[in-house]
């Protein structure tokens, strides 16, 4: 189990954009698990929606690939680089996340050559999938 400042030591990503909590379990390289406490206090609250709060899909998406980029950052030999998105392909949002919900964040490393590879991931409010896609990333320098 990884927490929040041991997150911080591997991601570069700071508040208000970092969106990943806690690791659960993880097989570097491979595949993760991850934590997103969705609260009130979420900056993006104030705006989407003022009378029905909802969490934006592309930062369901964000946490997604936060979460794969922990994965791969754990990696001896990416320590310390950036992972920036390439694509993401086959997006789908099957429920609305609210204050109070709790992400499960599921991403699997699917390929991973040199600098690029591709990821799929699952978000899960509960046992109901809120989201899902397929990703291709890029390592920076």
């Amino acid at each position: 189990m990884m927490d929040i400042n041991e997150i911080k030591k591997i991601l570069p990503h700071r508040y208000p954009f970092l969106l990943v909590d806690r690791v659960e379990e993880m097989e570097p390289g491979k595949s993760i698990t991850a934590i997103k406490n969705v609260t009130v206090n979420e900056e993006f609250f104030q705006g989407h929606f003022p009378e029905e709060p909802v969490m934006p899909g592309v930062l369901i998406l964000e946490s997604l690939a936060q979460t794969g980029a922990i994965a791969l950052l754990s990696l001896e030999e990416y320590a310390g680089k950036i992972v920036y998105f390439g694509s993401i392909d086959k997006a789908r949002f099957r429920r609305k996340v609210v204050p109070g919900d709790t992400l499960t964040l599921k991403v699997e490393i699917i390929r991973l050559r040199g600098r690029a590879g591709t990821g799929a991931g699952k978000a899960y409010v509960g046992d109901a999938l809120a989201a899902e896609c397929q990703f291709m990333f890029m390592m920076g320098e």
